[in-house]
């Protein structure tokens, strides 16, 4: 197939798809560690909620949340950059509120998640025109891209 009939991929949206991909993971990770009493967390921290099982499941969740949102934002339709941006603000949300467990991982899946939102509220819409050809499939559209 030649450019001109494929839909072109912005490479900020799926910069920002695999930074969602990997955010959701690190929860996912850290979710499970901290439901499994890890010891990488912060001994007798007061948490905001709650305690540090009730985070794990919260960020386990959101971390799941995340990964669908990320496949989503790949097949490039408006609900998935709507999903990516709706996971990245309640991730950096429950990140914040989860500061007395591990203060600098929150810090950094904060930071991550924001990055996240610029990309899809900024980029998010870039080679998605009303005028675009019909979407290839999700493969040949990761393939595709410009910056």
């Amino acid at each position: 197939m030649s450019t001109g009939m494929m839909e072109e991929r912005s490479g900020w949206v799926t910069f920002a798809g695999v930074m969602l991909l990997i955010t959701g993971s690190l929860n996912v990770i850290y979710g499970i560690a901290s439901i499994g009493d890890s010891k990488v967390f912060v001994a007798n921290a007061q948490y905001v909620f709650s305690n540090l099982h009730t985070w794990g499941w919260i960020t386990l969740i959101i971390g799941l949340i995340q990964v669908l949102a990320a496949g989503s934002l790949w097949n490039g339709g408006m609900f998935g950059r709507i999903l990516g941006v709706v996971a990245a603000g309640v991730s950096a949300i429950v990140a914040l509120l989860s500061i007395p467990a591990y203060p600098f991982w929150s810090l950094v899946i904060f930071a991550l998640d924001i990055v996240i939102i610029q990309q899809i509220c900024a980029k998010g819409a870039v080679g998605r025109g009303a005028d675009s050809p019909a979407r290839p499939s999700a493969m040949e559209g990761m393939a595709e891209y410009h910056q």
